[in-house]
């Protein structure tokens, strides 16, 4: 079903009550179960939150998501920029506390999106960018530099961690600088791990820069060919994606401690990505490489009860 073309505020149908407690209530079990069905590597991060915080994110989750699959699923064809400029509208609306109308899409997203954002101090330019970045892909997405891609890694990736830390909560201003860093790093690493999945819907997100400087053409991408030149270029993007992770990691005892093992879970994910990265010898193009959902609740348990002393935990101690 198409976004609404106007924003409610402008709209000549009367306005919405406001929700009901029972109506948020039910709107946070919606966004929540949407969260879960992505079946995304945060959701196992969000868990560790409290009740309040974990909802907030799960709403501020679900918008991000709804963004993506604006772009992604083709479902709008040409006007998927003007779905775009709706969904930028309503998100105006829900910051202004304004109900979605009756028949509206999605509904409950809003209800909790909008409870959300008066509850936490969201900066709305936030979840803003989150939408510029996914317009950057409208076009198929091409990188001539590392400059360039960041610019595309902080929107869709960095803005989401400055959202999060707006929810966890943090005094020290130096939190931003290390949520942007920690972005970058997860969004890096997803990169290299979806490369042929991106290439199957025209893009690609490696720096065509890098690649001609590593003798790496779009030919061996395109044929899954893992050559000594592929793996060199893997080996120094896997080393960027680490040294952005180990200044991301700053932003830890910065942030509210009971919202900490959200953060810290989402970068055990990730490092254990990369370790399997390289253990499999940097051929991301002839599989993917992901966590089951035993692996990612056993990291969960080690960081609930502070059995991980660092450096010492392998998942992968007993993997097949």
């Amino acid at each position: 079903m198409p976004l609404e073309q106007e924003a409610v505020a402008t709209s000549p149908a009367a306005p919405a009550a406001p929700p009901t407690p029972q109506q948020i209530a039910d709107a946070y079990e919606v966004v929540a179960a949407s969260t879960k069905a992505a079946s995304s590597n945060f959701y196992y991060a969000f868990i560790t939150l409290p009740p309040g915080k974990r909802n907030a994110v799960y709403a501020g989750y679900a918008f991000c998501r709804l963004a993506d699959d604006i772009v992604d699923d083709g479902e709008y064809g040409e006007r998927t920029g003007e779905e775009l400029d709706s969904l930028e509208r309503r998100l105006a609306n829900a910051y202004a506390g304004l109900a979605p109308r009756a028949g509206e899409s999605r509904p409950e997203m809003w209800i909790a999106l909008s409870d959300t954002v008066h509850n936490y101090p969201i900066n709305q330019q936030h979840l803003l960018d989150v939408v510029d970045g996914c317009r950057m892909d409208l076009n198929g997405a091409t990188y001539e530099t590392w400059d360039d891609l960041v610019v595309y890694c902080t929107r869709v990736a960095s803005a989401t961690g400055l959202a999060l830390i707006e929810v966890f909560g943090y005094e020290d201003e130096r939190a931003v600088e290390y949520a942007i860093d920690l972005g970058i790093a997860l969004q890096l690493t997803n990169i290299l791990r979806d490369i042929t999945e991106d290439l199957e819907i025209g893009r690609i997100y490696l720096p065509l820069e890098e690649l001609a400087e590593y003798a790496v053409s779009i030919d061996d991408l395109h044929h899954k060919r893992v050559t000594p030149e592929f793996v060199r270029f893997m080996e120094f993007q896997v080393a960027r994606a680490r040294k952005y992770l180990a200044s991301g990691v700053r932003l830890f005892p910065l942030i509210d401690s009971e919202s900490r093992k959200c953060p810290e879970t989402m970068t055990q994910v990730y490092e254990i990505l990369l370790n399997r990265i390289e253990k499999h010898d940097y051929d991301t193009l002839n599989q993917r490489i992901s966590l089951t959902k035993f692996q990612k609740l056993k990291l969960i348990s080690v960081i609930w009860y502070g059995a991980s002393e660092s450096g010492s935990f392998s998942p992968w101690q007993h993997e097949p």
